[in-house]
Formats: C-alpha cells, structure tokens, sequence
C-alpha cells in the first residue's frame, strides 16, 4: 500500500494537483481489466472517464471561446475536436507519465495496451473526470491550460489540419455511424529500433496494415492508407 500510495504521490506533483480523496486518482488509473481480474470485481475509470470527458469538452469550448472572440461555432467545433482526439490526448498523458501508472490486466498488459493511444486518451480523460469530483471545474481548468500549454492554435485556419486517424474517422463515421478500431498485430526489432505493426479495421471489414517506429506512428500510418483506399486525399 505504501508503494502504491508513494506512485499515486509522484503522479498528483506531475499533475500539480494533490487530491482530497485519493481513491479516486486510483479508480481513475485503474483499467477495466485490471478490476476484472480481481476477485469480486473491482473499481475502474470507465465511469470517471465518462465524467471527464464532458468536462475536458467544457474546459476547451471555454478556453476557445476566450481565444477567439470573433471566431465562427464551426471553427471553433473543428479545432476543438482536434484537441480532444486520442492521439492528441495520448501525448499529453504520456508528458505527464501517466502511462507508468495506469493498472491494468495481465492480458490487456501483454497486447501492449499501455502504449495504446485509445486508453491512455480514455485515462487522461478519467484523471480530469476524477479532478474534477475531487475539486470541483476550477482545478480542472487549471490543469487542461497546463497540460494544453504551448499546443493552444494560434490561429484557427485550415493550417491546422486534422490528422489522418481524424480525418478516417469522421469519414468512417459518417458513412457507417461506427469508427475505424486500430489493433496492435505485433512488434519487430531490438527495444532501440523497435517497429510496431498496427491493423485498422473498418467497419464493412476491410484492413489495413502498417508499420511504424511507435505505436501512434503506425496508426496514423494505417489511417492514411485507408484514406487513399478510399479514394479520401489525406490532407
């Protein structure tokens, strides 16, 4: 108990924030699989991820809103939902470590789930939802200026583009109301020249499968073949 109280400790100075309740910061770190693998269940962040994420959107509608006092609803939407997309949010949990503390099943583990941009962006989002009932919105808007800070547009012009896994997902979504689901197959090559081998699936069952030197890289690698498969110029 004491390790794991000294970790949570580490994580709360590299979020600036020290909570009340530190059970939640542990629910928030806590995946689903790892509670499943405890006998009679256990607390996860699904919940917490929930909350999170609709105080994250908040944060960054007002934060915009502020920014950009003459900019139109739909440039500020676009923008918005390129800062709250999981390869953006991975980025900034990965900054803060976050993926060194997330507990989660031996399963989940071993298919490289800790280097997944999907759960860490979801873990990101259940550490806000976990400030923010411990807090209140005043932390919580504290801690997105200081992890968003230096990444804020400085402008809202079509220079800031979406990435290729936004791009296949809006697409994706759409034309079929689901999204594309991205899989890690494998990983080659010594730890210091490590490529990751990622399939995106789309929801009328084709694949596409690419590499890349990180998990995030071969994913938006796969994006963007599915874009020229679709016959989708990738911007």
């Amino acid at each position: 108990m004491a390790d794991k109280g000294l970790e949570l400790a580490r994580l709360e100075r590299a979020l600036g924030y020290v909570f009340q309740d530190a059970g939640l910061l542990a629910a928030a770190v806590t995946h689903s699989s790892f509670a499943n693998e405890t006998d009679g269940g256990g607390t996860h962040n699904e919940r917490l991820e929930f909350l999170g994420d609709a105080v994250l959107s908040l944060c960054i509608s007002s934060e915009l809103f502020a920014r950009f006092p003459d900019a139109r609803e739909g440039d500020l939407t676009r923008v918005r939902s390129q800062l709250v997309n999981a390869v953006f949010l991975a980025d900034l949990a990965r900054a803060i470590g976050l993926d060194d503390h997330l507990r989660l099943g031996r399963g989940e583990e071993n298919q490289g789930g800790r280097a997944r941009d999907v759960l860490l962006g979801d873990a990101l989002e259940a550490v806000l939802g976990a400030v923010y009932e411990d807090g209140g919105v005043a932390p919580v808007r504290e801690l997105v200026r200081r992890l968003f800070a230096g990444r804020w547009p400085r402008t809202l012009s079509r220079e800031f583009r979406k990435d290729f896994k936004t791009q296949l997902q809006e697409i994706i979504q759409q034309k079929y109301r689901e999204r594309p689901t991205y899989t890690l197959n494998a990983s080659h090559g010594p730890e210091h020249a490590k490529l990751f081998e990622v399939c995106a699936r789309l929801p009328d069952g084709r694949i596409f499968v690419a590499l890349g030197p990180s998990l995030k890289r071969a994913e938006q690698e796969a994006a963007r073949i599915a874009l020229l498969a679709l016959h989708a110029t990738p911007e």
